[in-house]
């Protein structure tokens, strides 16, 4: 059974805190798969993350270098993909994003997961950013990709 956690930020400093919080609690060789609309805040979500494995280098999307790579404490490593400019499962594999797939001292986050959904393993952690207005967010972090989400705004 599908256990959801939701959480609804008023402010990007919220969304910040809750993804640091959150971060803390994944560990080496897991995926976190990052799912929302442009601008609902994933960046704002990664930053937080960052900060919760203690990376004080500015964080940005990936979008047009595909991935940026951080190092964590005991030769680990945060990888941040973005696949929004990758179209399927064949152009990451293209990239060579197989690789970073199954690294057990890394931690993988991200963005537009959604392309390519075959080549994930089973154990992803969902993270939905659903837009709700200006500043608020509901976010939801489950263990199982919801299609249904996707098309929430």
């Amino acid at each position: 059974m599908d256990m959801r956690e939701i959480k609804v930020t008023k402010s990007e400093e919220e969304t910040e805190a809750f993804a640091s919080e959150f971060a803390q609690s994944i560990d080496a060789g897991q995926i976190v798969a990052l799912h929302g609309n442009l601008g609902a805040g994933k960046t704002v979500f990664s930053r937080g993350f960052a900060r919760g494995l203690n990376i004080a280098e500015p964080i940005s999307s990936p979008t047009f270098t595909i991935i940026q790579e951080y190092p964590l404490v005991d030769n680990k490593w945060l990888y941040h993909m973005d696949l929004y400019r990758i179209q399927d499962s064949t152009a990451a594999l293209a990239f060579g994003l197989d690789e970073y797939l199954y690294d057990t001292n890394s931690i993988m986050l991200i963005e537009w997961s959604e392309r390519i959904p075959d080549l994930l393993p089973p154990d992803v952690k969902h993270v939905y950013i659903l837009h709700k207005g200006e500043t608020e967010r509901d976010i939801i972090v489950t263990e199982e990709f919801d299609e249904n989400l996707l098309k929430l705004k």
